[in-house]
Order: structure tokens, then sequence, then C-alpha cells
């Protein structure tokens, strides 16, 4: 099975606070912010290299309210890295491969996230504390 790395997620309490750093080492956004209301997040993407392929990402993730998933993320552990993202080629084959391994899953059936990927993610539990997303280009 094909994968990769898509992007890095980071929780921050501002896009544009959050994006400064980035853009000091030279990365600049691609694209517009995109609010994922079934999230609670608004996301912007930063490209981390160009050649030879799709580059991965640097996500930034604001929340759009204290109870949404990255408002409470940020509220509990403050500002930082959330969640690491990989891009597959059969997000449901992948599912259905690490359920009958013993991995438990958040999501078990795909969901729409950012840029219309299907997306769904693994338990930290299951992967040593790490919250794992997994994407699809639909």
């Amino acid at each position: 099975m094909d994968i990769r790395l898509d992007h890095i997620g980071i929780a921050v309490t501002n896009l544009d606070e959050g994006e400064k750093f980035w853009n000091l080492l030279g990365l600049i956004k691609q694209g517009d912010d995109e609010e994922v209301t079934d999230q609670g997040v608004i996301t912007r993407f930063i490209p981390i290299g160009v050649k030879p392929q799709k580059p991965a990402m640097i996500e930034l993730l604001e929340p759009t309210g204290d109870e949404t998933p990255i408002g409470r993320f940020i509220k509990k552990r403050g500002a930082g890295i959330q969640q690491i993202c990989f891009q597959v080629d059969d997000i449901h084959a992948l599912i259905a491969q690490l359920i009958e391994a013993g991995i438990t899953m958040i999501d078990d059936t795909p969901r729409i996230g950012s840029k219309d990927s299907l997306i769904a993610f693994v338990h930290p539990k299951s992967t040593g504390g790490v919250l794992v997303e997994l994407a699809q280009k639909r």
C-alpha cells in the first residue's frame, strides 16, 4: 500500500500568530483557510517543500470555539502538535486492515475532512500516544 506523510497538525490559538515562525523559515501558506464545521476548526496549510512530488505540510488548526476538539486540546495541553497525518491510497482497506489487527480506531468509517479528503483517526492508545489521521483524496 502506498503511504506518505501528508501533514503534521499543530493546534494554535490564532492562525496568523501560529504562521509567523513558519514564514521565518521561508514556508508560505498554500490556498485559502478552510473552516471544517464538523470538526470545529479553521485550517491553514503550509507546504514544507515543492519538489519532486507533492510536499508534506504543516497544518495550523485554530478552534472555532472552546468546546471543539481543538479548543479542548489547547485548553488541556496548550498549543502544539495535535496529530500526524498520512496520505493513503485506499482508506477503507487500510481501516479494515488496522481493525483486523486489533488497532482501535476513532473513526471506523471515513468522514469528510479538509481539502475535501476522506479522513479517519486512529486512537492514540494504539499508536503510542500519537493521534494519527489517515487521509485519502476523493
